[in-house]
């Protein structure tokens, strides 16, 4: 009997000798390659689920790749019989959590784009770089530890024209920016920026227009990932006092601000060779470009009340104040809430238990992303489930079952569950964000009951049953009204910062002036995270009321 191959969700039979690309390539699956099976680009990575003793041992190419990652141009199917599953790291179910801060902008945004038309003359910033009587692009982007996604735009109008999304194909470096730093140090020939380019470049092939119409690019993202973009050495980052280079540099008065700029052509993308690429400014230490384009996008530079913008993700930002004054701290939480170190967890793609509800019944009710037949849960499924075994008394405060099982069934049939080790992961996950929320507002002076608004950033965000995370403790015990759930306000940032040159500068300013908190030199630290790895409503202290 041959080899049963899935690559995708899609199947077909093979005996042993073709690779997993040419396997995909007989089911239509597009797999990213630059090298066209040379084995040279290192584009065309897979994640095997399934089957890997069923494949040639890993080639000198593929000598950087460990777990289950493959190149599918250089794994060769070596059996007669057995069954194979891998899938792509350009999936193309990613759920664009976009627009809801585009809606909730607080002022209108009034274009002043660095790029401009005079008659045939393409200009960038008043200097000549084209002669063209066509479109004129740009480009916004949002480099995620788990999502990357880029956003194409009219320069002239303002309007969004297309957006492509992937998963960030650097995670064959590991799942959170330590492990990326860690790698990219140890070895050589920038393979995560060129892995990552790579991947951009196919998405902008995917766009309806020419490259080179795309005349100017803004780039958002933490502070690793926006610094591998641009090949800066991010060593730095991953020790104390964990700066980037282009903060190092601005604290030492070498340059005047952490903003990054580079030509199209030395950037390596498929745009304008003469156009820019411009990396929003670092906030500092772990809070990045990301969080920047956050302030941007819920008009926090013109804010006169009290607010709170929190992105949770495998690093999760917090910013809290005002234009007149703001307090920012990065919290370590890890990949857990985006599926990362969970078992059955995986990202907010087709398949991904998105909803869970208990009853009397043993087994929860579920809704799945796509409806489809399930393949793992997701960070607001894991939410939701969590609040429910709190809400039933199947699980106790400490995250034990009560029942003393080790682990609780959520689709039986499709091997899902949760275990007490993926809920201790969660559980730490949490703890380091309500540390970062108790330190912070406990500098600023104020109690969460004062705030005027609770922004919550974010695709993992944007779908949190509110009630599950107040219960569990993984928000403050805040009412709906003051709780608002964005999309991805990072690439609603990143456009903003493409379509005004005001805000831009404005922006570089107002960031030099937020007060970075250390979280793990405050003397509370470790109470407030023991405290919030417990599952328990998050209210002000004493103190803070």
């Amino acid at each position: 009997m041959p080899v049963r191959v899935t690559v995708n969700s899609k199947e077909v039979t093979a005996s042993s000798g073709p690779s997993l690309f040419e396997c995909a390539e007989q089911l239509g699956v597009r797999v990213p390659t630059s090298c066209f099976k040379q084995g040279k680009c290192r584009e065309c990575l897979v994640e095997v689920v399934e089957g890997m003793d069923l494949l040639s041992p890993r080639s000198q190419e593929e000598g950087h790749l460990e777990g289950n990652f493959r190149l599918s141009c250089r794994a060769r199917i070596v059996s007669d019989t057995g069954t194979l599953s891998c899938h792509t790291l350009r999936r193309a179910a990613m759920r664009i959590e976009e627009g809801a801060a585009e809606r909730d902008r607080l002022q209108p945004l009034e274009l002043d784009p660095a790029v401009t038309r005079e008659g045939d003359r393409i200009v960038l910033d008043g200097v000549e770089i084209a002669r063209s009587a066509g479109p004129l692009y740009g480009l916004a982007v949002d480099l995620g530890t788990t999502t990357v996604v880029i956003r194409l735009i009219d320069l002239e109008n303002g309007r969004r024209v297309a957006t492509q999304s992937f998963e960030n194909p650097q995670r064959f470096a590991g799942s959170d920016v330590m492990a990326r730093i860690r790698f990219d140090s140890e070895n050589r020939g920038r393979l995560l920026r060129r892995t990552l380019i790579g991947y951009m470049n196919h998405a902008i092939e995917g766009f309806p227009c020419a490259p080179e119409s795309i005349y100017e690019t803004t780039v958002a993202g933490n502070a690793t990932m926006r610094d591998l973009f641009f090949g800066l050495d991010v060593r730095s980052i991953g020790q104390k006092p964990y700066r980037s280079l282009t903060e190092e540099q601005f604290r030492a008065g070498q340059t005047t601000g952490t903003q990054l700029t580079l030509t199209g052509r030395r950037s390596l993308l498929s745009v304008h060779p003469r156009g820019r690429v411009y990396g929003l400014p670092l906030i500092g230490s772990h809070v990045g470009a990301d969080a920047s384009a956050c302030l941007l996008a819920v008009g926090f530079l013109e804010e006169e009340g009290l607010i709170a913008l929190m992105d949770i993700g495998t690093n999760t930002e917090l910013v809290v104040g005002n234009r007149r004054r703001a307090l920012a701290a990065s919290c370590p939480a890890g990949p857990a809430f985006e599926g990362g170190g969970v078992a059955c967890g995986m990202p907010g793609l087709e398949g991904a238990i998105e909803s869970v509800r208990l009853g009397d019944d043993a087994l929860p009710s579920f809704r799945v992303i796509g409806d489809k037949p399930p393949e793992g849960i997701c960070g607001s499924g894991l939410v939701e489930l969590l609040g429910e075994l709190i809400r039933t008394g199947r699980m106790n405060l400490l995250g034990r079952f009560v029942d003393g099982q080790a682990r609780f069934p959520i689709a039986p049939e499709r091997s899902i569950f949760i275990e007490e080790r993926d809920i201790s992961e969660l559980a730490q996950a949490k703890g380091a964000n309500v540390s970062g929320l108790r330190i912070v507002f406990k500098r600023y002076g104020i109690g969460f009951e004062q705030l005027d608004r609770f922004y919550l950033a974010g695709g993992f965000a944007r779908h949190l049953s509110l009630e599950a995370a107040r219960r569990i403790g993984l928000v403050p015990d805040l009412p709906d009204a003051k709780i608002v759930q964005l999309g991805n306000a990072s690439i609603e940032g990143a456009a903003i910062a493409l379509l005004s040159r005001s805000r831009r500068r404005r922006l570089e300013s107002f960031v030099e002036r937020i007060e970075h908190v250390e979280l793990e030199t405050d003397p509370d630290f470790f109470d407030f995270f023991v405290e919030g790895c417990q599952f328990i409503p998050v209210r002000s202290h004493k103190w803070q009321e």
